[in-house]
């Protein structure tokens, strides 16, 4: 009798925390999935900087390195905005690096010889600040030393070179934050 009223108090343990689990409420930063983006979103709602496109990925923004945590030389690693990432320093030691190499009649992959210089193939620019760079666009890493120059990219992006301009890119969706062009104009 002992052990089938053990079993019974057991069975009826477990379906009480069972419904208590349904009951709960949703933690404030769980979306709901209803348009609703929790309270870290909210904040950014009236600060849009003058975003002509309505489109949110226009102001992303990565935080700070955690202490500790190596972020690039960069003192802008922290402050990521469309357009707005390289600064003069960063394009002078782009142009720098590469009008050596182009004078020293070394073309990165992806440039060819002609005339006095490197140039791209006859191609247009295949790409526009604030969205994706399209699948068929063929990119090259950056040399280390121009990565060291320059800086680590913030945390989820990278420098790649497309044709003769230098771009920052967000790693998961392949969107074009900011490019130094025309490395091959001097």
């Amino acid at each position: 009798m002992l052990l089938r009223s053990g079993r019974s108090f057991a069975l009826v343990l477990a379906a009480t925390l069972a419904c208590t689990a349904s009951f709960a409420e949703k933690p404030e930063w769980a979306g709901g999935g209803k348009g609703d983006k929790g309270g870290k979103h909210e904040q950014k709602a009236g600060n849009d900087h003058g975003n002509q496109h309505g489109n949110q990925q226009d102001n992303q923004r990565v935080e700070h390195a955690p202490s500790g945590q190596k972020s690039g030389n960069s003192p802008r690693a922290g402050n990521v905005r469309v357009g707005g990432y390289f600064g003069n320093q960063q394009r002078t030691v782009v142009r720098t690096y590469y009008g050596n190499e182009f004078k020293a009649g070394r073309c990165p992959p992806g440039l060819a010889k002609k005339h006095n210089g490197c140039m791209p193939p006859g191609q247009a620019k295949k790409y526009v600040v604030g969205q994706r760079l399209p699948r068929n666009v063929v990119y090259y890493p950056l040399p280390q030393r121009v990565v060291y120059q320059l800086g680590a990219p913030p945390s989820g992006y990278r420098y790649v070179r497309v044709s003769s301009d230098i771009l920052l890119l967000a790693i998961g969706t392949s969107m074009v934050v900011d490019a130094i062009q025309n490395l091959s104009g001097y």
